[in-house]
């Protein structure tokens, strides 16, 4: 087992079962593409609470809806059972930016929200993919603002200072 923080880390895929005789995993992956996997070189695999046993990826192939992974100590089926239901966890650190605006989901969720003209809208507290443009789901004490994440209406993002700042376009917070 690999001594690491939790907060280092980031949950990027699971392991559905063993996929054949040799190791390969058969796994969900929530990351926008397999090159997450190898950009990592490493993943840390998750069974137990805070316990994480890290593995080099040695391929990531598609297979249907899934992805086989094969990591460089898993050389049987009975070494993968261990880890069926494993989540896949990689470092953060290793997660890399296309450019300065781009931020991942979990430097967003939690950032308090406001409008330009300084009034609080709430905690962005969700984030949902629709294919043009993720949405943003803003809470206030119940109440739910739908947000695009759309440079017309995101103004400002500071990860630092956990805020964000919007401008609404018309009929955006109206019901």
């Amino acid at each position: 087992m690999n001594k690491i923080s939790v907060r280092d880390l980031i949950l990027v895929a699971h392991i559905i079962r063993p996929h054949g005789l040799t190791g390969l995993l058969r796994i969900v992956s929530y990351a926008q593409s397999r090159e997450t996997f190898l950009q990592a070189g490493s993943v840390f695999l998750n069974k137990e609470p805070n316990e994480f046993y890290e593995s080099k990826v040695v391929s990531i192939t598609p297979h249907g809806s899934f992805y086989l992974l094969r990591l460089s100590n898993l050389n049987s089926i009975d070494q993968a059972k261990i880890f069926k239901g494993a989540g896949i966890l990689i470092r953060k650190d290793s997660l890399i930016k296309e450019d300065e605006d781009e931020f991942f989901w979990y430097e967003l969720l939690g950032l308090d929200v406001y409008l330009t003209t300084g009034q609080y809208l709430g905690v962005l507290k969700e984030i949902f993919p629709t294919g043009s443009n993720d949405v943003y789901v803003v809470d206030n004490q119940g109440k739910e603002f739908l947000i695009p994440a759309i440079h017309q209406v995101v103004k400002e993002i500071n990860i630092p200072q956990k805020r964000m700042v919007i401008s609404p376009i018309k009929g955006l917070l109206d019901l």
